[in-house]
């Protein structure tokens, strides 16, 4: 939707930004309302640092390891939480070379790249870790706690204060000078010590959630005689002209002999079924960025789609009208399990509850025809055993695929009743103690919302 804005030429801050965006009527309610606050600091006068990795000519992809120390980068930020599921590592040398980046427990860190002012405090529990030249770690001075810092980040009226003083045409950069513009309310510290406990309460279930998931993990891989076993990438083997016509494919890395030793690691007595006899499917649909809008209805695509859910931080939006065109073909259902096929194939997640918006093409849309559990189903298509037959079967050059076929011929283990139960009743505990964790979130920031609208004693009676 097109919005029409007059700004006075008094207005225009010393003329430093002319660009119509940064005086979208929104923003400038939003200021006006935050303006109210009897103290306001920026963040430069209330940091004591404000670093990122330092020159860039230090990022040496070469020290990534398996193990080591963890290294942040903007997939990591959420929304007011670090996620540290998909995490990679560096060695203790490079470690200690990036002295800059080098993250502390209590540090706040702001993504400044790709997705621009998602938030969150570095837990105490992290132990030493590092991060990316698209991450700012900030630390401030003792009359801002940094989770009350983080929450008004990730609330609206400091949200938008990112988005308004990022800069850049095709990709948008948020820069030291910028943040320091950002404009934080001093609160009271009863306020802001509360606002602590209920973002720490909500760390405590992420780390139940993760140890639910973990545990079913396990239960799961034990059962195949996987627990223990890492697969690896074998430099030269040799298969017969006859075996390359069976599998109908001449390249070598199909017939890598790491997947033949998994399957024979699985004991006798595991059977299988094929993920067609147990679903069918239902495609999404490809609309374009030409039909994106700036807000609207969710259109989910397969970098939206998480083995913990949809992440909404980066979705793109359709309009209301080609919504309603779309919703009856190709919005998810309650209690299908979406499944990615393109780019990242594999990803699973179950919708216990209902969710708005059309799914992109990348993204299958499962439903159950077996009375195999949902939840332990979600697991095994996450799990290293599917995992390994995506990475087989899958074709693309440039950008993965998974077919449909292939989708269809991937091969479940059947575990008995009870087992199959008690992996999906974790799973279930896992999305259980993540939603509400969320759910603490939501309410931390919109206590500070209230505070900034209301007062803060409105807002601590919201947090009761």
């Amino acid at each position: 939707m097109t919005h029409i804005s007059i700004v006075n030429y008094a207005q225009i801050e010393g003329a430093r930004r002319i660009d119509a965006e940064y005086y979208h009527p929104y923003n400038q309610a939003l200021m006006s309302r935050l303006q109210r606050c009897s103290d306001l600091r920026s963040i430069a006068r209330s940091a004591i640092l404000i670093t990122d990795m330092g020159a860039f000519s230090l990022y040496r992809k070469e020290y990534f390891v398996e193990t080591g120390i963890p290294f942040l980068r903007v997939e990591n930020v959420k929304a007011n939480y670090l996620d540290l599921s998909d995490t990679i590592f560096i060695s203790n040398e490079y470690h200690a070379r990036l002295v800059k980046s080098q993250v502390h427990p209590r540090d706040v860190l702001l993504t400044t790249k790709a997705i621009i002012g998602m938030s969150c405090v570095v837990p105490e529990s992290i132990g030493e870790c590092n991060m990316s030249q698209n991450l700012v770690r900030i630390r401030f001075r003792e009359v801002f706690n940094p989770y009350f810092v983080s929450t008004f980040l990730s609330s609206r009226y400091g949200a938008f204060q990112s988005r308004r003083l990022a800069t850049g045409n095709v990709q948008l950069y948020l820069n030291f000078q910028n943040i320091g513009e950002i404009l934080i309310p001093k609160l009271g510290g009863n306020f802001q010590n509360e606002i602590e406990i209920v973002v720490k309460s909500a760390e405590k279930l992420f780390q139940n959630s993760k140890e639910f998931s973990r545990q079913a993990e396990q239960l799961l891989l034990s059962e195949l005689c996987l627990q223990d076993w890492k697969p690896q990438h074998t430099l030269t083997y040799v298969r017969t002209y006859s075996q390359a016509a069976r599998a109908w494919r001449m390249d070598a890395e199909h017939f890598q002999p790491k997947y033949q030793e998994m399957f024979e690691r699985i004991p006798a007595s595991v059977r299988f079924d094929r993920l067609g006899r147990l679903t069918t499917y239902t495609k999404g649909i490809e609309v374009g960025s030409p039909a994106y809008t700036d807000s609207g209805i969710p259109f989910w695509r397969v970098s939206n789609l998480t083995k913990h859910g949809l992440d909404d931080s980066n979705a793109n939006f359709i309009s209301d009208e080609l919504y309603s065109a779309l919703r009856s073909t190709y919005e998810p259902q309650q209690g299908e399990i979406l499944l990615s096929k393109d780019a990242t194939p594999g990803i699973a997640y179950y919708l216990e509850q209902p969710i708005k918006g059309i799914v992109s093409s990348g993204i299958l849309r499962l439903s159950l025809i077996d009375s195999i559990p949902r939840h332990y189903l979600e697991l095994v298509l996450n799990s290293l055993f599917v995992q390994l037959q995506i990475e087989q079967n899958m074709g693309g050059s440039v950008i993965k695929h998974w077919k449909p076929s292939e989708v269809r011929k991937t091969l479940i283990p059947r575990l008995p009743d009870e087992r199959e139960n008690e992996i999906a009743a974790l799973v279930q505990q896992s999305h259980a103690a993540r939603r509400e964790a969320k759910a603490l979130l939501e309410k931390a920031k919109r206590a500070v919302e209230i505070a900034i609208e209301e007062g803060e004693e409105r807002a601590m009676e919201f947090i009761g």
